[in-house]
């Protein structure tokens, strides 16, 4: 059974792409649990994306991937990413405590190529942020300053567009959600954003929230696995969360809601990437800084504490594989191995 989900699962940029642009997903944000600042997000596709998790270093030189005038940087912060396909940044945090998280958006699109704006390639999107921020303030606050334009994707088997929006979460408990609609980039920026899934776009998320009780309507808890009843429901659970009395309950509580959101095998559509079968979450202590990634294909979850790890610069971009690794478990930030760095999907 594992085999044939295994062979029908192909081809996809790593939550980035495939079947139509991208990948589904639930992203929920507990900053106010009394313990840790803790933050879920689940991977729902219709296929494996062969995620593999990384360790990169301060001071790797990066550009944007844009024909021309691309947006260039070099990584102040080293950070730990799970990718997808190897081509691009899926989740991740940085050494400061600030977690990125990409996500399937349908409505997303980013406009003619105006070559004045430095371009920035979707694929590194995420990367671009945990590189160079320590917080979401600094986050959102630089694009006044320093603005890019996105570039699209596009998966090379599939020919599908990658339509994303991220979501940004830091140790003090700040969020943002940041989307491209019609060529403009739109920040919604505040605490209280605690939850993101897909389509509709933000924005239109918030006032189908107001519909439901405990948020100003009547209607009742939604079920299905389209994503805006993931929506009402991850914000609905993880405000009733019980306060925790340790940062293991934080990290089992913030887990039960993202399995809550999560969806089971059998309802993936190629057709409908927004509803995909779930293969698999992290959960992220952003104030201790520990990702803790969990597989369906495990019966066991693993951690990276992002403490143990050298980030210098000069010290080797390192792999640890996941693809067909299902005997991870406990603490493995010293089993990532030196490895090239993988090459980031070009815009089309």
């Amino acid at each position: 059974m594992v085999r044939y989900f295994f062979f029908a699962m192909t081809a996809l940029f790593g939550g980035l792409l495939i079947g139509t642009p991208v990948q589904s997903c639930s992203r929920v944000l507990w900053n106010d649990s009394g313990q840790s600042v803790v933050v879920g997000r689940n991977m729902d596709w219709f296929e494996d994306i062969r995620s593999n998790m990384w360790i990169l270093p301060r001071g790797m030189e990066r550009n944007g991937l844009a024909e021309k005038n691309p947006l260039r940087w070099t990584s102040k912060y080293g950070s730990v990413i799970v990718s997808c396909y190897d081509v691009g940044t899926a989740d991740g945090i940085n050494e400061k405590g600030l977690a990125g998280h990409l996500l399937y958006l349908p409505e997303t699109s980013v406009g003619p190529r105006d070559e004045s704006l430095p371009g920035l390639c979707m694929s590194m999107w995420v990367q671009y942020y945990l590189d160079q921020f320590a917080t979401v303030d600094e986050a959102v606050k630089s694009y006044k300053e320093h603005p890019y334009q996105l570039q699209m994707a596009v998966e090379p088997s599939s020919g599908k567009a990658v339509t994303v929006h991220i979501a940004l979460n830091d140790s003090s408990g700040d969020s943002a959600v940041i989307e491209c609609i019609d060529g403009k980039i739109k920040f919604y920026h505040d605490r209280s954003y605690t939850v993101m899934t897909n389509q509709p776009s933000f924005d239109k998320q918030l006032e189908n929230l107001k519909q439901y009780r405990g948020f100003g309507g009547e209607k009742r808890l939604p079920g299905t696995h389209e994503p805006a009843d993931r929506f009402v429901r991850g914000a609905y659970y993880v405000n009733h969360l019980p306060k925790p009395n340790s940062e293991r309950e934080a990290i089992a509580a913030m887990m039960s809601v993202m399995r809550n959101v999560s969806a089971p095998f059998g309802i993936a559509d190629p057709e409908r990437p927004n509803v995909s079968t779930t293969i698999w979450r992290t959960v992220t202590d952003l104030s201790k800084g520990v990702l803790y990634y969990d597989s369906v294909f495990s019966p066991q979850v693993f951690w990276v504490d992002t403490k143990k790890v050298n980030f210098d610069s000069g010290q080797p971009v390192r792999k640890l594989t996941l693809i067909e690794n299902y005997d991870l478990a406990g603490e493995v930030s010293a089993e990532f191995v030196p490895t090239p760095m993988f090459d980031f999907l070009a815009p089309e």
